[in-house]
Order: structure tokens, then C-alpha cells, then sequence
């Protein structure tokens, strides 16, 4: 066994597996709480310096990628103008996958790509649409309703309501 891989209590200096370690640093171990306790006053300005480092690299982290267009399977442009929000369904999908189904139907009739429901012909239709989507809990449709609202696309424009839709 190497010294790496020995546990001892930072207090007492007892080995074993039962060792618990410290919940703020995660750098000592303690056998009981008697010795976390005894030992405390030393460790005290090491275990704040680590647990703000703990937090700092928690809070500093990159964000997590977009998801994949579910149609065509790629990373998510990051540019919003790229991908087009669907009512219907409330899926994300890239501009590339949405004019190719554009393409390919050559009709006046436009189908979601991912559901192939047809697209609202009115911007009451898509705002009932977007309605329908939120009282699902989808977000998305909450912060785009919210920006019809400050504008007044298909609904009276009313700002107080945009502040309610976006705080949600």
C-alpha cells in the first residue's frame, strides 16, 4: 500500500475506512465528530481557502453545449437566427434541416419538420400554439410569447405581461 492510499484521521491520526471526510474542503478525515471538532481550529483557513475554490470552479464552469437538432442530429448553431422554435411541437431546429422540409414539400402548405403538424396561418394561431407550450412548462415559448407581447405580434401589446412571462 502506498502512502497515497492510507486514510488517517486528520486529528487523531487513526486509520481506516470509515473515515469521513470534511464536508466544506473534502480535504481531511475525521473518525468522529469529536476529533472534527478538536481539530477544527487548525484546519479552519485551509478549509475556507478550498471550499471557495470548490465554489469559484462550480460557479466558473463552462456551460453545458446545446442540444443536437432532432432532426439532422448536428450541434445547435449558437447564432438564434440559425434555428427556428416549432409551436407545435416545441422542438429547436436548425435553419438548414427547416429549409430543406421547405424544399422538398414544394407546396404552399408549410409542415413543423419534426411533427409535421401544419404551421399556423395566423398569428393568433401560432400565439394559442405558444400558449398550449407553456401550460406544459416549456420556456422557450414562455420568453417568445413574452417578446409578442412587448411588441404586439398577434397580441394587444402590454409590457407588464411580458415581465410576467419572461419571470416565470
Amino acid at each position: 500500500m502506498s502512502a497515497a492510499n492510507v486514510s488517517q484521521c486528520a486529528s487523531c491520526g487513526k486509520g481506516g475506512d470509515n473515515l469521513k471526510a470534511c464536508t466544506a474542503c473534502k480535504l481531511v478525515k475525521y473518525c468522529n465528530v469529536t476529533c472534527q471538532k478538536a481539530h477544527r481550529p487548525k484546519h479552519k483557513k485551509e478549509c475556507k481557502k478550498r471550499a471557495s475554490e470548490i465554489f469559484d470552479e462550480a460557479l466558473f464552469k463552462t456551460p453545458p453545449p446545446k442540444e443536437d437538432c432532432p432532426i439532422c442530429f448536428l450541434r445547435l448553431p449558437l447564432e438564434p437566427s440559425d434555428t427556428q422554435y416549432q409551436e407545435c411541437c416545441g422542438k429547436i431546429i436548425c435553419s438548414g434541416c427547416v429549409y430543406g422540409e421547405v424544399n422538398a414539400r414544394q407546396s404552399a402548405e408549410l409542415f413543423c419538420p419534426f411533427c409535421r403538424a401544419p404551421a399556423p396561418t395566423s398569428d393568433e394561431g401560432s400565439v394559442e400554439r405558444m400558449k398550449e407550450r407553456i401550460e406544459v412548462g416549456d420556456t422557450v415559448a414562455m420568453y417568445n410569447l413574452g417578446c409578442r407581447y412587448r411588441r404586439g405580434g398577434g397580441v394587444p401589446q402590454d409590457s407588464n405581461k411580458a415581465l410576467e412571462l419572461w419571470n416565470q
